[in-house]
């Protein structure tokens, strides 16, 4: 991705399956587009996705469970 993505008003999730641990990371569905982060570190970097790299991998990850 080229073009930077506003994340100012992304709503940030993690899964319900993350422990109290504070070890996930949170997702943000924005469109055409999906942003990752550190839940421990919401201020730090975040990674920027296309829909159908995020679909991809996602894909990967339940086949390989």
């Amino acid at each position: 991705m080229s073009d930077p993505v506003d994340l100012t008003k992304a709503t940030w999730r993690k899964s319900s399956l993350s422990g109290g641990n504070g070890d996930c990371v949170e997702v943000a569905d924005l469109g055409d587009v999906v942003a990752v982060r550190d839940s421990k570190d919401p201020g730090g970097p975040q990674l920027v996705f296309t829909r159908g790299t995020w679909s991809a991998f996602v894909t990967r990850l339940k086949n390989d469970a």
